[in-house]
């Protein structure tokens, strides 16, 4: 069953935009959604992803260039990345934690969910294997101040 994308989308969007702004120091705008099918390859050398179970089931991934994942981390962390190092994926495993965190929290008043712990898929063009059947992806771009970007996609479907 198919949950209307207002209801669960806007805690996704301000949970992120808080959580860049707040945790990162970096100011970020949202771009306007659009779907893709669930055979969608981004052009995204990182993502971090964390699954939905519950009374719905879906995930949320966040995904950008590593150049993008780089400044991030470079910001919040103090310290400068030439590469993917631990500290890179895991201030990403963090980043997608929290934004799950706070948007299962604001959603709460429609439906109880459990998040899973986090998962980070590198490489070039990689594919995310979504859950369910056909869930419809909603893609959320962001821009950072310094005209990099990364998206934030998300997928709920009421079990």
């Amino acid at each position: 069953m198919e949950l209307n994308i207002e209801s669960y989308l806007n805690p996704f969007i301000s949970v992120c935009v808080e959580v860049f702004d707040k945790q990162c120091g970096i100011a970020i705008s949202s771009g306007r959604p659009y779907i893709v099918k669930k055979d969608f390859v981004g052009e995204w050398d990182i993502s971090g992803l964390i699954g939905f179970t519950g009374e719905a089931r879906g995930a949320v991934v966040i995904s950008m260039k590593k150049e993008c994942a780089l400044h991030m981390v470079d910001k919040l962390t103090g310290a400068r990345h030439g590469d993917f190092d631990e500290e890179v994926v895991d201030v990403i495993g963090e980043i997608i934690n929290i934004i799950a965190g706070r948007a299962k929290h604001r959603l709460e008043e429609e439906f109880s969910l459990v998040i899973s712990l986090p998962s980070i898929i590198e490489g070039s063009k990689h594919i995310i294997h979504w859950p369910g059947e056909s869930p419809r992806i909603i893609c959320i771009p962001f821009k950072l101040s310094s005209d990099e970007n990364f998206v934030l996609s998300v997928t709920l479907e009421k079990t």
